[in-house]
């Protein structure tokens, strides 16, 4: 993993990114070197152009969710964002090139061959998806700990990230029950380190729940360490490897004496100044589409076309969001507070697009604009499900500690739900956001919400 202003990226992600950016490029320059035949060049023009164009296939791709850390990804979604990249990358490079002023360069070919590129590369793309894991992609990790916390770290690491070969499970002092499989806990006849020279790991993560009294074998970590092991516990290695924070495996020192949850009134004020430059553009560029929604609702459903309802921002301090109104106007008419369903039968039939487009979000601009929301966020839940939340689920008070978002690192990140489970799993990223949240990650989650968008997919 590397970390980029406080954001965790897969090394996978970052080796993607290059090679979009370098291939392309490498592949333009060389073709346009070989058709001159050694006459002079302006090559860093063409350069110039291929790299313009390399840079917007990366924002292309970023959009489609390609570089997103997505594990349940089926081989034909794979395939499917990997062509349509392709198809939409023709048209891109046609504009990119159509302004190429280089007379002795043949543009056609430069064409083809920076198309060509990017074919190789989302072909290999999609092999690489779905073989085995290449051995210098392969990451190795032991686990610290046979206990439940230890069988539920192996359980989400091969669910998580396929780079992963878990090497086995070391016991520790004070294991008093074992729950993961006999065959994979490792021999204690030699030393911790010792094992872990001799199995050449990479990462030792300590899954273990009691740590007095001497249970952690603290000077063999160290020499680990010392010796280039990467040694992290649990929420450590959850929040780098997953970008959330796991209830499971969260102890309150660890959000005390951890880093990051910091707000400063420098990051403060920068985040207000972007929210409001981007949220008014957004605001007018959006405008012919909110008129069409709106003349659609009164046509099928009549008044009133906007929705006001309370929910807490904050610090715990309630405000009215403002949507456009997308379910019937007695879809609570009992006056008892339900969750939103995936398949909702209040929901109207222009509301169901909206609500696909997330057109009905775009008031919540305004709320942007009066400073009770942010473009990024935990997303604001009522108080009436705010209540019931914080009493059973631990921590859910913390997101509350930034201003709640038109959009979110959950959002982005979390299929939908509508469930107390659902709602826990949506936490974990809330809480990731919250504590390494910054500009670059709002520019992230941002790019990652047209994805959303275009792929019809993720939460609400």
């Amino acid at each position: 993993m590397i970390k980029v202003f406080n954001h965790w990226f897969h090394r996978k992600t970052v080796a993607q990114v290059a090679v979009d950016l370098m291939f392309p490029v490498a592949c333009v320059v060389l073709a346009a070197m070989w058709i001159g035949h050694g006459a002079p060049l302006a090559l860093e023009r063409v350069a110039f152009y291929a790299v313009i164009f390399a840079l917007t296939m990366i924002i292309l791709n970023a959009w489609l969710g390609i570089y997103q850390r997505v594990h349940s990804r089926t081989r034909e979604e794979t395939q499917a964002r990997a062509v349509l990249s392709l198809y939409l990358a023709i048209p891109l490079a046609y504009l990119v090139f159509a302004l190429l002023s280089v007379a002795e360069v043949d543009r056609g070919f430069m064409l083809l061959s920076g198309l060509a590129a990017l074919f190789a590369t989302l072909s290999r793309r999609v092999h690489l998806a779905h073989s085995r894991t290449s051995s210098l992609l392969s990451h190795r990790v032991l686990v610290l700990g046979v206990g439940e916390e230890a069988e539920n770290v192996g359980r989400v690491l091969h669910k998580s990230d396929p780079d992963i070969h878990i090497v086995g499970f070391y016991p520790s002092v004070n294991d008093t029950e074992i729950v993961v499989p006999a065959q994979v806990i490792l021999s204690q006849d030699r030393s911790l380190s010792d094992t872990a020279h001799a199995l050449r790991v990479d990462e030792i993560i300590v899954a273990v729940r009691e740590r007095r009294g001497g249970s952690l074998p603290l000077r063999e970590l160290l020499d680990c360490k010392l010796s280039g092991v990467r040694v992290l516990d649990l929420a450590s290695y959850f929040e780098r490897a997953l970008g959330q924070i796991r209830l499971d495996s969260l102890r309150v020192g660890w959000l005390i004496f951890g880093e990051g949850f910091r707000q400063s009134w420098r990051r403060t004020t920068i985040k207000r100044l972007f929210d409001i430059v981007v949220a008014f553009l957004m605001l007018l560029l959006a405008t012919p589409v909110m008129l069409l929604a709106a003349i659609l609702i009164v046509l099928e459903d009549g008044f009133p076309i906007f929705y006001r309802q309370e929910r807490v921002g904050l610090d715990g301090r309630l405000f009215k969001i403002i949507k456009f109104r997308s379910m019937r106007n007695d879809a609570e008419s009992d006056g008892k507070p339900r969750w939103a369903m995936v398949d909702d039968d209040r929901v109207t039939r222009v509301g169901r697009v909206l609500r696909k487009l997330r057109i009905d979000e775009l008031p919540q601009l305004y709320n942007v604009l009066t400073g009770d929301m942010s473009l990024v966020g935990p997303r604001p839940e009522r108080p009436y499900f705010v209540d019931q939340l914080t009493r059973d689920i631990p921590f859910f008070a913390v997101r509350h500690s930034v201003k709640p978002g038109l959009t979110g690192w959950a959002q982005v990140s979390y299929p939908y739900g509508a469930t107390i489970d659902d709602a826990v799993q949506k936490l974990q990223y809330d809480l990731y956001y919250v504590k390494n949240h910054s500009l670059f990650l709002d520019v992230v989650v941002l790019f990652e919400t047209v994805g959303v968008v275009l792929t019809g997919k993720g939460a609400r």
